[in-house]
């Protein structure tokens, strides 16, 4: 999904790190590292043409900070982290309006931390090899922005736009989650594929398709829609990204058996399915992965 290129950006929904604690929102390259043991994680494709809002953003580790090439959809189209900046933009401006008049409960708007190298959250060290996360403990996201090669060369997703807005989408999921109560779930200390660690992972992925199906018809507060309307290779993208980071692909590509009893983030074909939900109803209420054994 491409961005309108003229639509401006807002990069004061970026913003720098913390400090202390231990990680609970580990999203997409977190799960490699819940496979070896480091943690366990919980945890889209163009921009048009209003401005951007680069204040939502902040800089971490060795990242200079200086967002002020992000300014439009133009660069958000050619540029990943512009790309980010305005993914952060469009998905706040959706749950800002869809949580209080669907599920009548009140947004709170999280930054993200776009960080080079390493950065200090309030759930520890983020870095290169942690993958993008959310830490409920300072309600923020944490991406270092070279991750999204990584998607591609290590974890065979396409290079759409999409594929790397539903990591981004995925990760704001995880906030929405924890915004109704919902993230202690995934502490059941159970692994395996009906665990509440992976059903919290599919819910993501759900949330992260419904702002796919809305993203094109989002509007800022100056009535501006960031995202032209999603193609059918949009799509493929996104779920290109989704079937790459399932956990029997990840045990597949490190040349370990498929195990499903250590599972924490759902297989391909899960995260596939969910996220397909969440786009083809537009509806939040149908991302209920707690209410069935369907996963």
């Amino acid at each position: 999904m491409s961005f309108e290129e003229g639509a401006g950006l807002d990069t004061s929904q970026v913003t720098g790190g913390g400090r202390g604690g231990a990680i609970i929102g580990g999203g997409i390259g977190s799960l490699v590292l819940v496979l070896v043991g480091l943690f366990f994680g919980v945890d889209l494709s163009g921009v048009t043409g209003s401005p951007f809002d680069p204040d939502q953003v902040t800089p971490g580790g060795d990242q200079s900070g200086d967002f002020s090439h992000c300014k439009t959809g133009a660069d958000a189209n050619r540029d990943v982290e512009c790309r980010i900046i305005g993914t952060v933009n469009s998905v706040q401006d959706y749950w800002s309006e869809a949580l209080p008049a669907e599920l009548n409960r009140q947004y709170r708007p999280a930054k993200t931390v776009i960080y080079s190298g390493s950065t200090q959250s309030a759930c520890g060290t983020a870095t290169s090899q942690t993958g993008p996360f959310y830490c409920p403990s300072d309600e923020r996201i944490y991406i270092d922005a070279s991750f999204f090669d990584d998607l591609t060369n290590r974890f065979g997703a396409d290079n759409g736009a999409l594929a790397q807005e539903y990591v981004v989408a995925h990760e704001y999921g995880h906030h929405v989650e924890n915004v109704l109560g919902l993230l202690a779930r995934a502490q059941d200390g159970r692994t395996g594929p009906t665990s509440g660690g992976v059903r919290i992972e599919l819910m993501a992925d759900c949330f992260a398709g419904v702002w796919a199906n809305h993203a094109s018809t989002t509007e800022d507060a100056d009535g501006n829609t960031l995202l032209k309307p999603l193609t059918d290779r949009d799509v493929k993208s996104a779920l290109s990204a989704a079937a790459a980071v399932g956990d029997d692909r990840i045990q597949q590509s490190s040349g370990g058996g498929v195990n499903p009893d250590t599972w924490t983030h759902g297989s391909s074909e899960s995260r596939q399915r969910w996220f397909l939900t969440g786009y083809k109803s537009g509806s939040p209420d149908q991302c209920d992965t707690f209410s069935t054994d369907q996963l």
